[in-house]
């Protein structure tokens, strides 16, 4: 690629759709993926799940011929060390690559727990991550996963479908209690003690020892592995160094993905981007997510008018239940929980309409709440 063409820096959901939806409108123009990964793009979601269970080794994102066959060039292992937008181009091992149009799709980086011994805990991000924590389950005893969040709950379920006994650590009393409300908070805990998990809320983490995770209060928990997912930090540093707006370390987009520059683009965990429904800037952490606006801003690089207008949402598997969530994800007002036979539906209204909508074995609820999110109307049920 000698010539400027358009140069994608990732290659998670964000930068592929954006180079899949760049190409099928643009099919003269060179495409170049520049990744720090080690590895051909792949998907993540089964890495917490199917891949750490054993249950596959299949996480290929596309066949080996496919970026011949679209002429999509990708080097792996290259570190992006500057983005110059004046003089459209990007700098990696000292080599400097120019484009037409740039996509920052550089997603976000797990962050260890702030404490002695938080260097000793695995993360789980990227398939070299998890190849490295799936060996450590086929030898474990026991295991320590500290975090509530989805991806703590999944891994923490996947790694004792292993028979390894694990023990999950939270600081809220119930998993995602502070996102989701007490009451899907206790619906979570029975999905993650039903796959094998003692939970153990409002809990910290003191410090991390080479055999033992080590509570505030003294208590230790003996334990061969230790899982730290306890969040991530956006990839905005190339961006903010570049002269792009920068909000808390996500790059600031318009519904387009256009940033503050001509001609650069940002999509998925490192871009804070304008949804044109909600009409307003919504963080995003979640791959189908950040895949729509990576195929948005390939789309629009290459000449369209698209727009970011989807509600975001994800599933989740805990064991063998799957539990669906929509919203828009920056808070509620009120919020109530209906039973089911084998499941349950949590309805989430703010201003008098639903902002979401979390299921359990409710499928239908869980395509209307998307269209009663969309429209900005009330729940079906008394709130």
């Amino acid at each position: 690629m000698s010539e400027p063409g358009l140069i994608v820096l990732g290659s998670g959901p964000a930068g592929m759709a954006a180079a899949e939806a760049f190409r099928e409108r643009r099919d003269d123009e060179p495409v170049r993926v520049l990744t720090a990964d080690v590895d051909m793009p792949y998907f993540r979601p089964p890495l917490s799940k199917e891949f750490l269970r054993g249950d596959t080794d299949d996480v290929a994102m596309y066949p080996s011929s496919w970026f011949t066959e679209n002429n999509v060039d990708i080097n792996l292992d290259t570190r992006v060390t500057e983005v110059d937008v004046h003089a459209h181009a990007v700098t990696a091992a000292g080599i400097r690559h120019p484009y037409s149009h740039l996509i920052l799709a550089g997603g976000s980086s797990p962050q260890p727990p702030a404490i002695p011994g938080g260097e000793l805990a695995l993360t789980l991000r990227s398939l070299q991550d998890a190849r490295e924590l799936r060996d450590v389950a086929r030898r474990a005893s026991s295991a320590v996963v500290i975090g509530g969040g989805f991806i703590g709950c999944e891994a923490a379920a996947s790694i004792a479908a292993r028979g390894v006994p694990v023990t999950l650590v939270a600081p809220d009393d119930l998993p995602q209690q502070r996102r989701l409300g007490t009451e899907a908070g206790r619906k979570l805990l029975r999905l993650v003690e039903n796959s094998g998990v003692r939970f153990v809320g409002g809990a910290h983490v003191q410090e991390i020892g080479s055999d033992a995770v080590v509570l505030e209060g003294g208590v230790t928990l003996d334990t061969d592995l230790v899982l730290a997912a306890t969040g991530v930090a956006p990839q905005g540093d190339l961006a903010s160094q570049a002269g792009l707006s920068v909000v808390d370390s996500r790059i600031v987009v318009d519904a387009h993905m256009s940033t503050s520059h001509p001609d650069v683009y940002a999509a998925g965990d490192s871009a804070l981007a304008t949804n044109s429904t909600a009409g307003r800037p919504i963080t995003i952490e979640h791959w189908q997510d950040a895949s729509d606006q990576g195929a948005v801003a390939g789309a629009c690089a290459a000449g369209a008018e698209d727009d970011w207008a989807e509600v975001p949402g994800f599933w989740t598997t805990i064991g063998a239940d799957t539990v669906k969530y929509h919203a828009w994800g920056d808070g509620y007002e009120r919020s109530r929980l209906i039973e089911h036979d084998d499941g349950f539906t949590v309805w989430y209204e703010a201003g008098g309409a639903v902002v979401g909508v979390l299921t359990h074995n409710a499928d239908d609820d869980y395509d209307l709440g998307e269209k009663l999110i969309h429209a900005a109307r009330p729940a079906p049920v008394a709130m």
